[in-house]
């Protein structure tokens, strides 16, 4: 208590009067941090059952800025010569009124790019013939003509649709407004007409994709469909890109995502291993090894199988069926050769931790970034403590160009350095406590070089499924819904792979031009020579 008569204290005492007055604000500034985690925890939690809105966003940490534009110079240099992609289609001579007497120089050459959009209604003039016998006789359609509606309209649509994000009302006012006679309804019939072909090719890209990856990274974000909440997974890497648009983000929907459309469950080697790193019990283990059948078919199977062993169930994630269910789909993936060692790089979503999972330094930056401070002092430190992840980050990309045992270790090193360290800001304290439980994941690069220190790439590719998603909102059929995922995915892979989308859809459908190879033997070839 302070006393009433502070002039009567001696220095001494007003001295040890400060520093406990002192004290006492440093325990309730600490108090008050915590308290404001709390409160913000709980915040989210609420919003989250209450089905609100998140928490505001906050600028980009800096971490991976774009790079700088050239200063100086001519940017035209940098880029190269347009007209050198350019093919030429047609040549127009102008003449020029010269005096008698005057020398032929060559030409002055001006490109110009034309457009043409002009409706064509081609009428098919089928031969009817009566036989003798009364017998009439129609000629077939010609090869390639399955509709009303012709390849190159069909091309437009998709392309329009997947890379312009147009909404079916507006192309088919697009399309009226160019002449062609159809309907909302018609429009969709083509965008779905080709539904089998694109998605098993989109099928095939994922297989190939899986197969050859030496690492893959992985997102998810929100998805409607049939008026309900989903999700959409997004995965690949620099040679291909695949999209699932499923009910749920758990970690069994991800490894039904990982094995590509096959419909089989296997109980392995690879099985074992994973139900032991998951915590499985050792008898229902052992009842699942002992058993004379180890594949299965498909899931009613599977599920039968379980049901004869007498696998318990429980309403938790640690449910014995759920963690055999994975461990089976595990072991499928394994048997059908993909995921041969490959790294998932994600944030720190748990259904994606797998046994060889690496994390996102932005992701884990970010949280320091979005930290509430709540005075100068704790502001300085967790500017201090960024820079020095900032710093440690660069020196991560350093080391991918040009590894060597010895700079492993001292990273090593220094990275306990920056995340063991105390600086006296509880809550600060304790997330770089939890950053370096996961030491294994944000350091897996010092093992695996070839894997990147971040998803943007995916948050990329996830952004024209977001846009597309506030453009035209959700889908209604599972055809739609399966057409949507296969096409952004055929999309984007053709991107890295260096194929034009444009080519790719018009070569599928019968049209005329560059020829377009099989999108799984590009991805494989591409990963054979990386």
């Amino acid at each position: 208590m302070v006393p009433p008569d502070l002039d009567s204290l001696s220095r001494a005492d007003l001295t040890a009067l400060v520093r406990h007055l002192v004290d006492q604000v440093a325990d309730l500034q600490q108090r008050a941090a915590e308290f404001q985690a709390t409160v913000a925890a709980q915040a989210e939690e609420i919003a989250r059952l209450k089905k609100l809105k998140g928490r505001p966003r906050f600028k980009p940490s800096g971490m991976e800025k774009a790079p700088a534009a050239p200063t100086g110079g001519s940017r035209r240099g940098l880029k190269g010569s347009k007209a050198n992609r350019l093919v030429i289609t047609e040549d127009r001579i102008v003449s020029a009124a010269v005096p008698d007497g005057s020398r032929f120089k060559g030409y002055a050459d001006f490109l110009v790019q034309e457009l043409r959009l002009v409706p064509r209604v081609i009428r098919i003039r089928r031969e009817r013939w009566q036989t003798p016998e009364g017998r009439m006789i129609t000629a077939p359609m010609p090869e390639g003509v399955t509709g009303h509606f012709g390849p190159e309209l069909r091309r437009f649509i998709l392309f329009q649709h997947s890379r312009g994000q147009v909404t079916v009302e507006r192309l088919v006012a697009q399309l009226t407004s160019l002449g062609i006679l159809i309907s909302k309804r018609q429009v969709l019939r083509l965008l779905n007409a080709g539904e089998p072909s694109f998605v098993d090719e989109a099928r095939a890209v994922a297989r190939a994709g899986l197969a050859t990856a030496r690492w893959i990274s992985v997102d998810d974000t929100g998805a409607r469909h049939q008026n309900r909440n989903g999700v959409c997974t997004s995965l690949g890497n620099d040679h291909f890109t695949a999209f699932a648009t499923t009910g749920s983000k758990s970690r069994l929907n991800f490894l039904e995502l990982l094995r590509a459309g096959h419909p089989d469950y296997e109980i392995n080697a690879a099985a074992v291993a994973y139900l032991r790193a998951r915590g499985l019990a050792q008898q229902l283990i052992a009842q699942l090894v002992d058993h004379s059948d180890h594949h299965f078919a498909e899931e009613a199977a599977w599920l039968a199988h379980l049901e004869a062993l007498g696998v318990p169930t429980r309403a938790d994630w640690l449910d014995p069926r759920r963690l055999a269910t994975e461990g089976a789909l595990w072991g499928a993936i394994q048997a059908h050769g993909l995921m041969p060692g490959t790294v998932v790089l994600s944030d720190e979503a748990g259904q994606f931790a797998l046994s060889r999972h690496a994390l996102c330094w932005v992701h884990a930056e970010r949280l320091v970034h979005k930290l509430e401070t709540f005075n100068d002092q704790q502001h300085a430190i967790q500017q201090r403590l960024r820079t020095l992840i900032w710093r440690f980050y660069a020196d991560l990309k350093t080391y991918r160009l040009a590894p060597s045992r010895q700079r492993r270790t001292a990273l090593g090193a220094r990275f306990d350095r920056i995340f063991r360290r105390r600086t006296g800001f509880v809550v600060l304290d304790r997330l770089l406590a939890r950053l370096h439980a996961r030491k294994r994941e944000l350091l897996l690069v010092l093992d695996r070089p070839e894997v990147p220190l971040h998803t943007n790439d995916r948050e990329r590719d996830l952004r024209a499924y977001v846009i597309k998603r506030k453009i035209s909102g959700g889908t209604q059929s599972d055809t739609g819904r399966a057409m949507r995922d296969a096409l952004l995915g055929l999309m984007h892979s053709c991107q890295k792979l260096g194929v034009s989308f444009w080519d790719y859809l018009g070569h599928r459908l019968g049209i005329p031009g560059p020829a377009v190879p099989d999108l799984a033997d590009l991805v494989r070839q591409r990963a054979a020579t990386a």
